[in-house]
């Protein structure tokens, strides 16, 4: 019980001294994480396992849509807008047809936008 309240203090931490910059790192890894359960738990059968991390996939994109800023940054936050309002209308239609090829297709999505947003976080640190 200790270890497992000294990692919910630590990660809780993590969280609260991030950067910006590290925060949204941190919430496109969980939407990767998240879809990749969900499509599991589509793949077994588990209908509480795939709609439980779907959903957590859906509140990470509303949280990324709602963190942007439209008046700073331009063209790049209205491309971002609509496509993470995309995004969450397929999570949203693949977990409740439970359809692992929609679920797949938002998976490439959230690992290219992490794997770009990662590489300008690597430049913006050098």
């Amino acid at each position: 019980m200790y270890n497992a309240n000294a990692l919910n203090t630590y990660q809780q931490n993590s969280v609260n001294t991030a950067s910006k910059e590290r925060l949204l790192l941190m919430l496109l890894e969980g939407l990767v994480k998240f879809i990749k359960q969900g499509i599991s738990g589509i793949e077994e059968k588990d209908i509480e396992k795939s709609n439980t991390n779907l959903s957590k996939a859906q509140s990470i994109v509303l949280e990324l849509l709602a963190s942007l800023n439209m008046q700073v940054g331009g063209e790049i936050s209205k491309s971002l807008s609509l496509m993470y309002d995309y995004m969450h209308r397929r999570l949203v239609d693949a977990n409740i047809k439970k359809d692992v090829e929609i679920a797949n297709e938002v998976l490439g999505f959230a690992e290219e936008l992490k794997e770009t947003f990662e590489e300008a976080y690597k430049l913006t640190k050098k």
